[in-house]
């Protein structure tokens, strides 16, 4: 599933991170009773995912006890997220005992997930020796997919909640700047908080959507 659209259907409110913050890749926080997800848009969109499922193995299993923090919680929700992603009888359906690196990094394509990720739990699940696993890690570093996935996903995941609150709010007359200016942000700032699907464009600050190739359409408005 879109990771995104899944929090958001189950009432998670999910913005992104501001570039400024690219030492955080991901957390989650409970105001008032209500879940916040905040996500990394600097790291590749397969491991945005994964950060998305992390988060949530968080709200289900932590909740907003702040004593379930520190290394076990993290391998806790870094456990759930793989699980969640990579179901053991698909993986196991899909993947060969003892796959080679070729094979590891056609088949994440099925799961939506790093070649990394993969490796991981391919091991967890017994289909990968310790040795094979750590030559396979090896294999991958040298060819850049521990800080980079070649040939991932198109298009990261984002919110559909916040482009359909934003066109409704254009539609009504209300502009990003104003928006913005509410909330004590230049449009800007508020802009990197909202995965770059609304940006003010010229005077009339026209509401524009990143394609997939981080070119700019106009948005269609809801009549």
């Amino acid at each position: 599933p879109n990771m995104v659209h899944l929090l958001e259907a189950h009432g998670v409110r999910v913005f992104s991170l501001a570039p400024d913050h690219a030492e955080v890749d991901a957390f989650a926080v409970w105001r008032d009773g209500t879940p916040f997800v905040f996500l990394s848009t600097m790291k590749t969109a397969e491991r945005g995912r994964f950060d998305a499922a992390h988060e949530l193995g968080h709200l289900v299993m932590h909740g907003s006890d702040r004593e379930c923090s520190g290394p076990e919680a993290e391998r806790q929700a870094n456990d759930f997220a793989s699980a969640f992603l990579m179901p053991a009888s698909s993986v196991l359906g899909h993947m060969p005992r003892g796959a080679h690196v070729d094979q590891i990094i056609k088949a994440r394509n099925i799961w939506k997930v790093s070649a990394m990720a993969l490796t991981y739990r391919m091991h967890d699940l017994g289909l990968l020796t310790d040795w094979q696993y750590r030559s396979a890690c090896t294999e991958l570093s040298k060819r850049g997919y521990r800080t980079d996935e070649p040939h991932g996903m198109k298009k990261r995941e984002t919110s559909q909640i916040l482009t359909k609150v934003f066109q409704a709010l254009w539609a009504t007359g209300v502009r990003p700047a104003t928006i913005a200016a509410e909330l004590g942000l230049n449009a800007e700032e508020m802009n990197k908080m909202l995965f770059g699907v609304v940006v003010p464009r010229g005077r009339d600050e026209s509401m524009v959507e990143h394609t997939e190739q981080g070119t700019r359409r106009p948005l269609s408005l809801v009549p």
